[in-house]
């Protein structure tokens, strides 16, 4: 099984097919109810469930395709269509702030009797039942490194946060009266503000490593870590990383001495690259540049620990 295969197996295809179930049943009794009991809020919520199971199925398909190992054309493997199903993700969220936010002024400017209390009920049992998708969901994503799982986490608890504020607008409108009967139109636009910021704090990644841009930090410190412990590395001078989905790729240069037979250079660098591979860093594929060590003025190698 290949590094891309377990990162993005069977396991994760699970999680995200609970995920894909649950937004089913969730949207339909939601819309349900809202139609039923009366109330906009609910119903907008129930739309953005609906915007849940797209997005259920977009991470589904993305972690499908992404679990496929490398071929003549993908050589580096299928792992980008994790980062680009994230990135879609977050732009759903997006969309569904807008959709909700529509619906929210929709029912501000269109007089409307109180919800039933029973909506109250309804709602309850979402928050506690999404917040406990978005904790399972989102341990399952940091288990694989899955982006696209991360932002299938953040779109339960988005669904969460929209269905509390849905409960306190509706709670405020059947205390309050028919004076307050907007209360929970106004809870859900203040919800579209935070499902917004939750989906550019997934958009932004997701677009980053898409571009290919670079891993850096800790994860960069342990490669070198890693690359410098193998015997007869003097150096590491270039460590370049990049994320393929729920995969890491190195490119790294690590310096060995220039008296080295070119095949004990080539065992060196395939000894960093099995290191690297075995190190639980994610690493899915290593490209290894064996140079010598820089030599001194004086000839002298210019190696640490030299004199």
């Amino acid at each position: 099984m290949t590094g891309f295969e377990r990162a993005s197996g069977s396991p994760a295809l699970r999680v995200s097919g609970v995920s894909l179930a649950l937004n089913v049943t969730l949207a339909a009794t939601k819309i349900a109810t809202g139609v039923i009991g009366d109330s906009y809020a609910l119903i907008a919520d129930g739309i953005e469930s609906t915007m849940d199971v797209v997005s259920s199925l977009v991470v589904w398909g993305g972690l499908r395709v992404a679990s496929r190992p490398p071929d003549e054309s993908h050589p580096y493997g299928h792992g980008k269509a994790d980062s680009l199903a994230a990135a879609l993700v977050a732009l759903l969220m997006l969309g569904a702030a807008a959709l909700i936010a529509a619906q929210s002024i929709h029912g501000i400017r269109t007089p409307h009797a109180a919800p039933a209390w029973y909506t109250l009920a309804v709602l309850a049992g979402v928050v506690l039942l999404k917040e406990g998708m978005f904790r399972w969901v989102q341990r399952a994503g940091a288990d694989v490194g899955s982006g696209a799982l991360r932002g299938e986490a953040w779109h339960h608890r988005s669904d969460a946060i929209t269905s509390a504020a849905a409960f306190v607008g509706i709670g405020v409108a059947l205390v309050g009266g028919p004076a307050f009967a907007m209360a929970d139109e106004w809870a859900a636009l203040i919800a579209c503000v935070v499902i917004a910021y939750n989906a550019a704090r997934l958009l932004i990644p997701a677009v980053n490593e898409t571009m290919d841009a670079a891993v850096t930090g800790a994860t960069e410190r342990r490669v070198r870590e890693v690359a410098g412990a193998v015997h007869d590395v003097e150096d590491v001078e270039k460590c370049r990383i990049r994320r393929a989905g729920t995969g890491l790729l190195v490119e790294i240069h690590i310096e060995v001495d220039g008296d080295l037979t070119v095949r004990h250079g080539h065992d060196v660098a395939h000894d960093v690259k099995d290191a690297l591979l075995a190190a639980g860093l994610g690493v899915v594929d290593v490209v290894v540049h064996v140079e010598p060590v820089p030599v001194k003025a004086g000839g002298a190698s210019s190696s640490p620990g030299t004199p």
